[in-house]
């Protein structure tokens, strides 16, 4: 990564120096931007004329074109969209600090939670309640998989209430609804005198210690050889007044006074998305569901390729019952529970009736010193294949195979549909590409032939241009400034003929505006506060906009888009900007400027691109598009006005209209946006709200419409 955020578990977020060197790579095929200041190019007028006759000058728009990312950094996975609410649940492993040091290239781990084992477990997250010892045992694994748990030691003079609270993170949320916890016990032998023991579970405020809501499990008699899974269900009927809240696991201490304790894999679950076990966040998988995406990009990312190689994400090891998954090092300094793996990936994008763009690990994994990592030898490439073809068995195969079965025995014997599969991520750090990719391509090409192959890197590396085959897309990132999205518009309208890439597709995986222009076009990766954005603004959504209108107008080049990074924990992040913004709170989630253009392009895609001609006025600072949606017989004109002056636009369709009406997202400073205190402050909203002139036709039949500033507006017109 370039940056990084840390904070501590109950802190606020600081920024750290660069953990992760971005190595130059060229500029994808564009020549570097020039400094556009849109705001001050003088256009007196538009008008243009849309073409609905003539069918034979339409193009089919690409019906996977807005989409997710999503790959867990800055809590966005664990912590964040993956709906568990105990921090450390099963004692997996920390956080640590890499850093540059003098005499080293590159970072090392200067700090960490556990400060013997780097990555290592720790008791972060817990507290004792009552007279109670708590330590970590490595004597009494819950399993292969989770070998660390919480020893428990009740005194012989215990009395009252004892037991464990777990912090959440950074608190949990405690409203109307039924909680689903569980947790696994074990007593010690010689310890244990057969009585039968009451637990209690329950949610209680952390600043006041109220018990909102509880539960009891029992009497039980606690097994002392084989751990036993306990569960209840929580009805909670209280809102809380704030999310500084914990969960409590408590007994009485005339039960359990003189004995000791094994516990392991905590959970607690609040209502899910779709509910789904194991499954998602309610609102952030809402926000995620209304833009109504047509992809999800998974699992990364920097986080499918591994801090080593053998911290790659594996994906056999991410399915399953969770005491089966040991969780990894995430690549971005926090481990990860593996909680949201590949099946609820796959789940994911069927509950939200979306196409899975599975990233496959294809021999190349970061490192902790910074983005050049390590490259698999060619000898030992068929292994990486092997993994690949694996686990599009899993996805894929039927109930007869291998991995078929294991699909069906952890409840989805229906094989899920593979369309697209990216191979590697990034791997324009790598100067083995071309080799991996070539072979990655051509033996996942032999078995699943049908499948569309995304290469993850085209001319960026000096060293290379990869030859990408007919038929297979190229993933492009972009982390830029404003003008660099305006000034490359157009870039893709020629870009097959010029490149003699006839038959190659685009995916815009990952972009976003990451600063503010400079006079010098370059991204400062270090974050200086003057120009870097760290909440998207109404300039971010104004040039990512055009960007995306670029994409719209080649439908037969760009076929998926998505921005990135998609989710961010305020409390501790890797990242900025992003287009959702979160803490445990659910009200005080923000959508961003960026999240409610992406949304507003997605609803309005059509199914049919129509030619736009233009009889005055020109491109920037006003830019269009136009699409027709034949089952509904709507013409849609988006535009959007990145200039300080209003635009008088008038628009000619060649066929007769009923009405036309219209959604906006407008603000008189470039520099507004969304923040926790004004989650409003810049949304779309219905033409002729909020002062805004109502659409108004002219005598001649043209629309005329003067485009507010510093707006993007998509127009309809019902025929």
């Amino acid at each position: 990564m370039l940056s990084s955020f840390s904070v501590g578990l109950f802190g606020l977020a600081i920024l750290l120096p660069s953990t992760h060197a971005r190595i130059p790579r060229l500029p994808r095929q564009v020549s570097a931007p020039q400094f556009i200041n849109a705001t001050a190019t003088n256009v007196s007028s538009v008008a243009l004329s849309i073409n609905t006759k003539d069918t034979s000058l339409r193009n089919t728009t690409a019906p996977y074109l807005y989409g997710l990312m999503h790959e867990d950094i800055s809590h966005s996975g664990d912590g964040g969209i993956y709906a568990e609410l105990l921090t450390n649940r099963a004692f997996q492993g920390s956080n640590v600090e890499p850093r540059t040091v003098d005499g080293l290239i590159g970072n090392v781990i200067v700090d960490s939670e556990n400060p013997v084992v780097p990555y290592g477990p720790v008791l972060t997250g817990w507290a004792p309640i009552g007279d109670v010892r708590l330590t970590l045992d490595v004597l009494h694994p819950l399993s292969d998989a989770l070998p660390t748990v919480l020893q428990v030691d009740i005194p012989a003079n215990a009395t009252g209430e004892v037991g464990i609270l777990n912090y959440g993170w950074w608190g949990m949320d405690v409203s109307p609804q039924t909680y689903n916890a569980s947790f696994y016990v074990l007593a010690n032998e010689p310890r244990y005198y057969n009585n039968q023991t009451t637990f209690t579970v329950s949610l209680r405020s952390n600043l006041t210690g109220e018990t909102f809501v509880s539960e009891q499990i029992g009497p039980v008699t606690v097994s002392t050889f084989d751990y036993t899974q306990l569960n209840a269900s929580i009805v909670n009927t209280v809102t809380a007044p704030n999310s500084n809240n914990t969960f409590a696991l408590t007994m009485d201490a005339s039960d359990v006074a003189g004995q000791t304790l094994y516990f392991g894999l905590f959970s607690l679950f609040p209502e899910t998305f779709k509910d789904r076990p194991n499954g998602l966040r309610k609102d952030i998988a809402q926000a995620f569901y209304d833009m109504k995406p047509q992809f999800l990009r998974f699992p990364g990312g920097n986080n499918l390729e591994g801090v080593s190689v053998d911290t790659r994400w594996k994906w056999w090891k991410t399915i399953g019952p969770l005491k089966d998954r040991a969780g990894r090092p995430g690549n971005w300094n926090y481990f990860n529970t593996d909680g949201l793996g590949l099946m609820e990936y796959l789940e994911w994008c069927e509950d939200m009736e979306i196409e899975p763009v599975l990233a496959v690990y294809a021999g190349f994994s970061l490192d902790i010193w910074g983005q050049a990592g390590m490259d698999w030898p060619q000898d030992r490439m068929p292994e990486v294949l092997q993994e690949a073809i694996d686990e599009l068995e899993f996805c894929m195969g039927d109930t007869s195979t291998k991995w078929g079965a294991k699909r069906a025995e952890f409840g989805h014997p229906e094989p899920f549909n593979i369309k697209f599969v990216e191979i590697g991520n990034e791997d324009w750090f790598s100067s083995t590409y071309p080799r991996r990719f070539t072979f990655m391509y051509e033996g996942l090409k032999a078995a699943y032939p049908n499948i569309t192959y995304i290469s993850t890197a085209y001319n960026e590396n000096s060293e290379y241009t990869i030859d990408i085959p007919a038929g297979a897309y190229w993933d492009t990132h972009h982390y830029e400034e404003p003008s660099y999205f305006l000034s490359n518009f157009d870039f893709y309208d020629n870009w097959q003929t010029d490149t003699e890439n006839e038959d190659v597709g685009v995916l815009l995986g990952e972009f976003s505006v990451y600063q503010l222009d400079t006079p010098d076009g370059v991204v400062n990766f270090s974050n200086p506060a003057d120009v870097h954005v760290f909440y998207p603004r109404m300039i971010s959504a104004i040039a990512e906009g055009v960007y995306a209108l670029g994409g719209e107008r080649n439908p037969k080049t760009v076929k998926l888009s998505s921005y990135a990074p998609s989710l961010q924990n305020r409390n501790w992040y890797n990242w900025t900007p992003n287009m959702i913004s979160f803490e445990a709170d659910p009200t005080k989630t923000v959508l961003s400027t960026s999240y409610w253009q992406q949304l507003l392009f997605a609803h309005y895609r059509g199914t049919e691109t129509l030619p736009v001609t233009n009889s005055q006025g020109d491109f920037n600072p006003v830019y269009w598009q136009s699409s027709i949606e034949e089952t509904t017989g709507s013409v849609y004109l988006k535009v959007i006005n990145a200039g300080n002056q209003t635009m008088p636009l008038s628009v000619t369709i060649d066929a007769a209209y009923s009405k036309v009406n219209g959604t906006i997202m407008q603000h008189d400073d470039l520099n507004g946006f969304n923040f926790v205190n004004n989650q409003t402050a810049i949304v779309p909203y219905p033409l002729g709200a909020n002062g805004t002139a109502l659409p108004a036709k002219s005598s001649n039949g043209s629309f005329i419409w003067t485009v507010p500033i510093h707006s993007i507006t998509v127009l309809q017109f019902d025929l």
